[in-house]
């Protein structure tokens, strides 16, 4: 949404407000003497290339400046729609998430907040079967979206509407940090700043405490498996993923070197049963929920020295009645647990006194 009755130039705007450590995909940028600031946001989605987007969040009655281009909020934003579980969970870890009035796919969502006050939270739809109608009733201040491999279909509808909104990108971010980070910017939305850079302060130091017992194991790294198929293929994630780092910091050896894409990229059966044959730990198995049903499923795979060892580990212990899974939605605001669980997992005498939170072992 476009503003009128602009004031002053966006080139003013070149005071850092935040820059993030470990996000590659936003910033916040202010101006002297303003109350306002633009949430900046670059490639928010899988394939993106200088796509950059931009929030003007306007504060204290100022206007857009001259020379702006995007969406403009006015005020902090109290009434939000989130179209993603994570950005939820975002604001939950920020005490926000009283300003969500809509979500998408409501039971699928984990959050204790939402799951108790579904009666008048609104589920909006998704990307492709949006109901306009209900969106429009709640009177939201702001929807978050997200992109897959492109611009959300939604966007035109929402310009239509005067509806402001902003991308969120974390998903596209490699290091699990940076997904963390993300927060940051939905506090800025939201109007506690503060209180999300205090929030987020403590993690990196308990991740890279996490990560520093790790590699001072003098235990071998195991080789670690990763999925089952989808829709008849495998996909294997890049050596530079999330999930590759996450393993690499947790003491592990992920098994697929080659794809050093920026994506996950798929492989045949042949490959998987190859690589499922070396592999000493075999995690995130998709719907699995026992050995047995594994063995049921993927009866090529019953054999491999990883399940008849019971080295299998999936991401879904906590698990929403719906069938929503908090690993994707908690787990991404929680990267130091995440990141313990594995630890438990690859070298369980370092932290064999806990116990899991996001995995659990497939028995």
């Amino acid at each position: 949404m476009l503003s009128c009755g602009r004031t002053g130039n966006v080139e003013d705007f070149n005071i850092e407000i935040y820059a993030p450590k470990y996000a590659a995909g936003f910033s916040i940028v202010g101006a002297e003497g303003k109350q306002s600031t633009i949430l900046k946001v670059k490639n928010p989605w899988q394939g993106a290339n200088d796509v950059e987007t931009k929030l003007f969040i306007a504060r204290g009655g100022e206007k857009a400046p001259e020379g702006f281009i995007g969406q403009v909020l006015n005020g902090d934003a109290k009434r939000v729609v989130c179209m993603s579980s994570t950005h939820i969970a975002m604001l939950d870890a920020v005490g926000a998430v009283e300003t969500v009035v809509g979500v998408s796919g409501i039971d699928f969502i984990s959050n204790q907040y939402i799951v108790e006050n579904k009666k008048s939270i609104a589920d909006v739809g998704y990307d492709g079967n949006m109901n306009f109608e209900l969106l429009v009733a709640q009177e939201p201040d702001i929807i978050l979206l997200f992109g897959v491999n492109g611009a959300c279909a939604m966007e035109s509808k929402l310009e239509e509407l005067g509806i402001p909104y902003a991308y969120v990108g974390e998903y596209v971010e490699e290091n699990p940090l940076g997904k963390t980070e993300w927060l940051i910017a939905l506090s800025e939305i939201v109007g506690c700043r503060e209180q999300g850079i205090v929030y987020f302060s403590e993690i990196p130091q308990r991740y890279e405490h996490l990560k520093s017992l790790a590699a001072a194991t003098t235990s071998q790294s195991p080789k670690v498996m990763i999925n089952t198929p989808y829709a008849d293929s495998w996909f294997m994630a890049s050596s530079t993923s999330y999930v590759a780092r996450l393993i690499a910091d947790a003491g592990g050896d992920y098994i697929y070197k080659k794809n050093t894409s920026s994506h996950s990229l798929p492989i045949d059966m042949e490959e998987a049963a190859i690589l499922t044959t070396s592999a000493d730990v075999w995690i995130n198995v998709g719907n699995v929920t026992t050995l047995e049903d594994l063995c049921n499923q993927f009866p090529k795979f019953a054999n491999m020295p990883c399940v008849k060892k019971g080295e299998v580990y999936n991401c879904d212990k906590r698990r929403a009645v719906g069938g929503g899974n908090d690993y994707w939605e908690s787990g991404v605001v929680n990267p130091d647990i995440v990141l313990r669980d594995l630890i438990k997992i690859f070298h369980p005498e370092l932290e064999s006194d806990k116990e899991f939170v996001y995995y659990r072992k497939v028995e």
